[in-house]
């Protein structure tokens, strides 16, 4: 353990090495780590914004991403093989039609939350912070 280093000086072994950071609105990046600071903001480059519907991916190139350190959820590094076998298995199709498809995803996924939070609601359970009846 003697090459353990706390906090964001933990980076300093992904610098110039292909990451996929995933922020916390559930955007997936990948690109090249050029640069990091005492809070974990990141610089990366050649930076594309993947987003994957079913067995579909669509990107975005999105160049220079400054990311402040605090919307990081997850970061690690991309291992070039396992990627490209992944990447294979699925079909790539346009930014337009993946945004279409995600869009309509979440609205099936917003109404099945809301039906889901009316019988919890009607079973006497409180819902999204929404205290009804609270005896406390």
């Amino acid at each position: 353990m003697d090459n353990f280093l706390p906090g964001s000086a933990s980076l300093v072994d992904c610098v110039d090495k292909k990451l996929l950071v995933i922020l916390r609105d559930s955007r997936k990046l990948i690109g090249w780590l050029r640069s990091y600071d005492q809070f974990a903001n990141l610089v990366l480059q050649d930076t594309v914004e993947r987003t994957y519907v079913g067995d579909s991916y669509g990107e975005v190139y999105r160049g220079i991403f400054v990311i402040r350190g605090e919307n990081v959820v997850l970061l690690g590094e991309i291992d070039k093989e396992k990627e490209a076998a992944a990447i294979g298995m699925l079909r790539q199709l346009p930014v337009e039609e993946i945004k279409e498809l995600h869009k309509r995803e979440m609205d099936i996924k917003r109404q099945t939350d809301k039906a889901r939070s009316r019988v919890l609601q009607e079973r006497g359970f409180s819902v999204d912070g929404q205290e009804q009846n609270d005896q406390y």
